[in-house]
C-alpha cells in the first residue's frame, strides 16, 4: 500500500537552486514510483522582498548583497548551469540580466493551489524566468504563464489588478521565517523532516523512501 506524504516545498521563482530541487524532487518520485502519494504544496518565499518595480542588474544585486566577486559569480552561474543541464533544466546564464519582484508571482501561485494547477504553474513560472529571461513581475508575463498551463486568463488578471491572496502570501511567508526557514528550497516533509537546498535527486530518494519506513513504527507504538 502506498505510504502518503505532505511536502512543502518553500521557494521563489527567482531562486535558481529552487528550480534544480524541484527538478531533483520530481526525479525521485518517479524512482519511488507507487511506493509512495505525495500531497505536494509550494509555498512563498520572497528573496527580495523590497526588490523595485524595475528590478536591479544581477551582477551588481550579487555583488551587493553577497559581496561575490565577478570570478566567483561566473563560476557560481556555471556550477548552476551544469548542476541544471544534469537534472533536465535550462538556465540561460547569458541572457538574464536582471532580478525582481516575485510577490505577485505568488499571489497567482496561491490561487493556482485552489484551483489545483499550482505544480504546474510554478514549473511554467521557473521557465519564464530562467529559461527565457522574462520578467516574473510584469503582467504581461504573468499572464502568458497563467494561459500556458490552462488557467482563466481573466480571473488572473482580477487577482493582479486587486490584493486578493496578499495576506495569505504574507502569512504563509512570514510563518515559515518563524519556523526558521532563512534560505531556500527549504523542502519539509510531513511537517518536520527539513531538507535544505538543491540537494540531487538520490538525497530526496532517500528520504521519501525512509521517512515512511521511520515513521511507521512510532505510529503503531502511539
Amino acid at each position: 500500500m502506498s505510504k502518503q506524504l505532505r511536502i512543502d516545498f518553500v521557494s521563489d521563482v527567482s531562486c535558481p537552486w529552487c528550480a534544480i530541487g524541484l527538478k531533483s524532487l520530481e526525479q525521485a518520485l518517479l524512482k519511488v514510483g507507487e511506493e509512495v502519494k505525495v500531497d505536494l504544496h509550494f509555498q512563498p518565499f520572497e528573496l527580495n522582498p523590497d526588490m523595485g518595480p524595475d528590478g536591479q542588474d544581477i551582477v551588481e544585486h550579487v555583488t551587493q548583497k553577497y559581496g561575490a566577486t565577478a570570478e566567483q559569480q561566473a563560476a557560481s552561474r556555471e556550477t548552476i548551469r551544469a548542476r541544471g543541464a544534469a537534472v533536465g533544466f535550462t538556465f540561460d546564464m547569458e541572457r538574464r540580466g536582471r532580478i525582481y519582484n516575485t510577490f505577485d508571482a505568488h499571489r497567482l501561485l496561491s490561487w493556482a493551489e485552489e484551483e489545483g494547477s499550482q505544480r504546474q504553474l510554478k514549473q511554467a513560472l521557473l521557465e519564464a524566468y530562467f529559461t527565457r529571461c522574462e520578467d516574473p513581475s510584469n503582467h504581461d508575463v504573468l499572464l502568458r504563464t497563467v494561459e500556458s498551463v490552462g488557467l482563466d486568463r481573466e480571473v488572473a488578471e482580477r487577482i493582479l489588478k486587486s490584493d486578493e491572496y496578499a495576506d495569505e502570501v504574507r502569512q504563509r511567508e512570514q510563518f515559515f521565517l518563524r519556523a526558521g526557514i532563512k534560505s531556500v528550497p527549504a523542502v519539509i516533509i510531513n511537517q518536520k523532516h527539513l531538507i535544505s537546498g538543491g540537494q540531487p535527486p538520490e538525497i530526496f530518494e532517500r528520504a521519501l523512501r525512509e521517512i515512511p519506513a521511520y515513521e511507521a513504527p512510532a505510529a503503531a507504538a502511539s
